[in-house]
């Protein structure tokens, strides 16, 4: 069944929405496809307007900013330490935004979204900011 991202049938307050029209096709959403970790690997898709995202599937490497000098590198992802969004992503190495990442600099969080952005931009966290040394 496809998802659909369209308005709710309930108000936050429990009351009924009456539907004034059907659902749309622009309405529809896609699967899930979750940007793991191994070599990289990317999906295009084409969306509204006839313009292109890339779904990055898998990477091993991301952007990673220093926050104190201002340079970015481009460095190696080593594993996934802490997802927000699920605890389960980290056994699987799944990245999404907010995920912490342990990389060759250090830990870094990632900035950018992976399955639409088509990249992987990290900041690298300082010792203060970081929860395993607290």
């Amino acid at each position: 069944m496809a998802i659909w991202q369209g308005r709710p049938k309930r108000k936050p307050s429990g009351g009924r929405i009456r539907a004034a029209r059907k659902k749309r096709r622009f309405e529809i959403g896609r699967e899930k496809q979750f940007t793991r970790l191994g070599e990289r690997k990317v999906k295009m898709y084409r969306v509204k307007g006839a313009n292109q995202k890339a779904r990055l599937l898998t990477i091993d490497q991301a952007n990673v900013v220093d926050p104190k000098t201002k340079a970015i590198k481009k460095v190696k992802i080593l594993t996934v330490k802490t997802n927000p969004s699920n605890p389960n992503y980290v056994q699987r190495n799944i990245m999404t935004k907010g995920a912490t990442v342990m990389t060759e600099l250090g830990e870094a969080v990632i900035t950018s979204r992976c399955g639409q952005d088509g990249v992987v931009n990290a900041m690298l966290m300082k010792p203060s900011e970081n929860p395993a040394q607290q």
